[in-house]
């Protein structure tokens, strides 16, 4: 991965936001970018963990091996955020893999430097700690959702969550575009169902769907498949 500098400006992004003004030039030295394409993955399930990845423009996927074949998208990341953390720990692999949802942006700083980071930014360390709280809530409403909820009520809740996440451009489309086998892999279903639910929905008048573009129609009646448990 080369070094470029024409990536992060020193204040956008979870790492920088999150530490001392006398740490951005360690920062500024340490750090390295890459261009991604779409489809292009960031790091890669089983591969020993050597840094830390930070979004610093597009979007991209977190998602691991499910069953044969398949995968489970656990998070979906944005700008600014962290990617790779969660290969943090004493068995320093990675349990999941990143890949770009689009073109992106992403800057690195390898273990050492990252772990330097901690010692010396008592607030950036806080707020990763609350970081991986609330990963860990969400994650739990997930299996939760899996094991109780619907499918239907599970897409259903999948895009109302992203509307939230990510807002709406200025057309009213939820500001994400994924693949129906994104979705499916979002919501731990398969393919075929996603196809059939978004059909179902659009025929309803509850969402509008032009190529990957969604618009939400009735938050409301997609509130309603999610409470029923």
């Amino acid at each position: 991965m080369g070094k470029k500098k024409d990536g992060c400006d020193l204040k956008s992004c979870f790492l920088c936001k999150g530490c001392i003004k006398e740490w951005l030039p360690a920062i500024e030295a340490n750090r390295k970018t890459q261009a991604l394409k779409k489809g292009e993955m960031i790091f890669k399930e089983g591969e020993p963990v050597k840094g830390i990845y930070f979004l610093y423009k597009g979007k991209a996927k977190v998602h691991k091996k499910w069953g044969d074949n398949k995968e489970l998208i656990v998070r979906l990341a944005d700008q600014g955020t962290i990617v790779g953390h969660r290969g943090l720990g004493e068995n320093t692999i990675y349990p999941v893999s990143g890949t770009a949802l689009e073109p992106v942006k992403v800057c690195f700083v390898d273990l050492n430097f990252f772990q330097a980071t901690l010692k010396v930014n008592h607030e950036f360390t806080y707020q990763l700690m609350m970081f991986f709280a609330n990963e860990l809530q969400e994650s739990e409403k997930k299996m939760r959702n899996l094991a109780h909820m619907s499918v239907k009520g599970r897409i259903a809740q999948a895009l109302l969550t992203l509307k939230e996440r990510f807002e709406t451009t200025e057309e009213g489309f939820i500001n994400i575009f994924l693949s129906r086998q994104d979705l499916a892999s979002y919501t731990g279903t398969t393919y075929e169902t996603v196809f059939r639910t978004m059909n179902e929905f659009t025929e309803a008048n509850i969402i509008a769907v032009d190529n990957k573009n969604i618009t939400i129609l009735d938050s409301n009646k997609l509130q309603k498949f999610t409470e029923q448990i």
